[in-house]
């Protein structure tokens, strides 16, 4: 989430570059395709926040779309991205956050399809509301789904990654509470390009040359 319409189509514009690139570096590692690609979604998330702002906020089709990759999409997105390329050794660990991923997107799918979602314009922010029961249950198998999965990857880069994501939330909230200003798309930029730079270095042993013939 952005502080404008226009904030939200430039992040969105440039994220989703970054995730055509990340998904580029994966290529010929399908096991990594799944998470290079994040990017590709979470530019899509902005951009279609743009046009929630347009909207002015309401009950549309972009809210919903906008509340579809937020909610159900993304805690089993993430989960499953990690475990497909996380290493041997830490894919036992990450079926708990993938379940817990898919519990939350399977609670979040049914909230959505019984419940109206609906998107406020407050100041510099977008408040959305969905009236879910036992939020916090729900909140909590959301971040040990999508943050949890990061940091028990067993990759040092998605580790880091986790550490930001959850630093970055902390402060996204603080602000978006107070309608100050949304910040969470910086977050998700910075966010992409450490995504890129991970799936560029999974890249560089492949790109190794050979070791010369000895005569």
């Amino acid at each position: 989430m952005c502080w404008s319409a226009t904030a939200d189509l430039v992040a969105g514009g440039a994220i989703t570059s970054v995730g055509a690139v990340s998904v580029a570096m994966a290529a010929g590692r399908p096991r990594d395709l799944p998470l290079a690609a994040l990017p590709l979604l979470l530019g899509l998330h902005q951009i279609v926040e743009a046009a929630v702002w347009h909207g002015n906020g309401g009950t549309g089709p972009a809210t919903v779309a906008w509340a579809v990759i937020a909610l159900p999409l993304l805690p089993l997105w993430l989960p499953v991205a990690v475990l497909c390329a996380a290493p041997a050794h830490a894919r036992r660990r990450l079926l708990v956050p993938l379940a817990a991923g898919a519990a939350t997107s399977a609670a979040l799918a049914h909230a959505l399809a019984t419940r109206t979602v609906t998107a406020e314009i407050r100041g510099h922010t977008v408040g959305y509301s969905l009236g879910l029961p036992q939020a916090g249950l729900v909140i909590v198998g959301y971040f040990l789904a999508t943050i949890g999965s990061l940091l028990l990857s067993g990759d040092r880069g998605l580790v880091l990654l986790g550490v930001l994501v959850a630093v970055g939330a902390a402060v996204s909230f603080a602000l978006w509470r107070q309608e100050y200003v949304s910040t969470w798309c910086a977050c998700a930029a910075v966010c992409s390009v450490l995504l890129l730079l991970w799936a560029r270095r999974r890249r560089l042993p492949l790109a190794r040359p050979a070791d010369p013939v000895a005569p």
